[in-house]
Parts: C-alpha cells; structure tokens; sequence
C-alpha cells in the first residue's frame, strides 16, 4: 500500500516550484490532489501531469477558501491533508520597504495560511483525522538581510504550529511545519551565478536542495510514518542550521 493511499490532500501554491513537486510526490504516494493556485496556467499542467485537480483559489481570500474546501468536502467526503505551502516574497530593507510589500507578503504568507488551517481543519475535526503541514523557512528561525516581511511570516508560522498542535493534537491532527534552506527553485535559477556560488557556500553539503526533497519532507510528516511527531519544525536546509 502506498504511503498515501486515498488520502484527500489540498495543496497550496501547487503550480509551481516546490508545490508542484509535492502534487507529483503526492499522486505518486496514492493522496488524491487538489491544487489550490491563481496560476491557471501552469497549475493546470501540474494536475494533467499527476491526475490531481486544480483549483483557483486566492488563499488570501476568506470567502473562497470556505467555498472550495466545501467543494473538496462535498467530492470526496472529507479532507485529510492540508500542506500549506504558498507563499510570495517581495524583498526589501527596512528603509525602503513599502507598507504595500508588508502587506501583500504579510497576507498570503500568514493570513492566507491562518485561514485555510482554520476553515480545512474543521472538516478533520468532523473526521477525528488530519495531517497540517506548512511551509516556514530558514530565515524564520535565523533572519536575513533585506526580508523583514517574509522573515516575519516564516517565524509567526513556527510559533502558530506550536498553537495548533496544542489544540488540535488531542482531536487526532497533527500539525507540523518544514524550514526549507537554499533551493534550486526557478526564482533561484534566475540569480547570478556567483550569488548562488555564495548560497552553496553557506550549505555544509555544499549544494542547493531540490523541490523533490522538501516534497519528500512534506510526504513524511502527511504520513502516518510521522503519527508521534507534532508542533515540530523539520528544518531542511542541508545542515545551514547546524
């Protein structure tokens, strides 16, 4: 049997990057997908690609996120994964930073991930079952240059996974977060070269991950492998944190 044999599991940020290799991860385990993503496009190909669905849906968006879990709710009976995966950057020193770019990163980074645990872990409470897996980041626990806004998601996301482990532990769902470190995403590809040099550098593997191994992470803790592991932040940066 597959690690996740008919799971239903909702994937945000699922068109591109890391959350597209965890919609194949998943479909590769037996979980049936569901995209939640505003790139149509691409989000599409992503589900013709793995079997899963893709959906819309503005995760920053109170209103949408209660209509399509709904939907997921009404097709398949229930939901059992919840990998809150999207996020946006827009970067910037403090001195220049726009309250604009604290806002947009604020509300797709963090509200949008308050929301869609608050409205989808009312349909495994329903159950007794569920699995809430989001996306922090290095930079949460350590800082960096330039990201007051990102940083500031990443780190709040450790300290609500915490909160909801607390309560929801006890009604049968676990809630874990993962602190990804350099990866070998398209945003990164673009960089110059010697800045990614630098990256690697800094990595005592002395590479840069790959979306593959975040989703392997992700397939982990959305399994019942992890069952005994809750309020836990899995850093996955090849030993940056070391």
């Amino acid at each position: 049997m597959k690690r996740l044999e008919n799971k239903v599991a909702i994937i945000t940020g699922g068109a591109a990057g890391i959350g597209a290799a965890t919609a194949v991860r998943f479909a590769e385990d037996g979980a049936r997908v569901i995209i939640w993503d505003l790139d149509e496009q691409r989000g599409s190909a992503v589900a013709a690609k793995t079997g899963a669905e893709f959906m819309r849906v503005n995760t920053a968006d109170y209103a949408e996120i209660e209509a399509a879990a709904r939907t997921v709710s009404d097709r398949y009976g229930r939901i059992d994964i919840l990998i809150n995966n999207a996020g946006i950057t827009r970067d910037s020193t403090l001195k220049k930073m726009t309250p604009e770019q604290w806002q947009q990163v604020i509300d797709v980074n963090l509200t949008g991930v308050f929301y869609c645990t608050k409205v989808v872990s009312e349909y495994m409470l329903a159950t007794g079952w569920g699995r809430i897996v989001s996306a922090s980041s290095v930079v949460g626990i350590y800082g960096n240059f330039g990201q007051t806004n990102y940083v500031a998601t990443k780190s709040a996301i450790i300290g609500m996974t915490k909160t909801w482990a607390r309560e929801l532990g006890r009604k049968g769902i676990t809630v874990n977060a993962v602190a990804p470190g350099f990866i070998a995403t398209e945003m990164v590809a673009a960089m110059p070269p010697e800045v990614i040099e630098t990256m690697k550098a800094k990595v005592p593997l002395g590479r840069l991950g790959t979306p593959e191994e975040i989703a392997a992470v992700y397939a982990f803790l959305a399994s019942d492998d992890a069952a005994y592991i809750n309020g836990h932040t899995l850093s996955a940066d090849g030993g940056m944190t070391v």
